[in-house]
């Protein structure tokens, strides 16, 4: 790595206390998540029942529905948390591996 960066307690706990809030916010948002595949309501017709099939792929069961996005989110957040939580070394060890997680989840990164 090269240079050595050394993290002052009171900056891992709160690094550690972000990533706690992001991810209840995140948990939270998987119980939204949950409620979108309940796709009823659109009526009986051949198309209706289509758009509600399309409606509960976006919800669940690809890596890009709702429900799959925010679990990927959950697990990316508490990894870097995790590694903060062990001093910081993790994190510093890691070489930003986080950094690249958290960019192949966002559809719209470059990477």
């Amino acid at each position: 790595m090269g240079e050595f960066v050394r993290l002052e307690p009171h900056v891992i706990e709160e690094i550690v206390a972000i990533c706690q809030t992001a991810i209840d916010a995140l948990r939270d948002a998987r119980i939204t998540a949950d409620s979108l595949t309940d796709t009823r309501g659109f009526g009986e017709f051949e198309s209706a029942k289509q758009l509600a099939a399309g409606y509960a792929r976006k919800a669940a069961g690809t890596p890009e529905s709702a429900q799959e996005r925010v679990d990927q989110f959950i697990a990316a957040f508490t990894q870097l948390q995790d590694a903060f939580a062990s001093g910081g070394q993790a994190f510093l060890e890691a070489e930003f591996d986080w950094v690249r997680q958290l960019q192949a989840i966002d559809p719209d990164s470059a990477v």
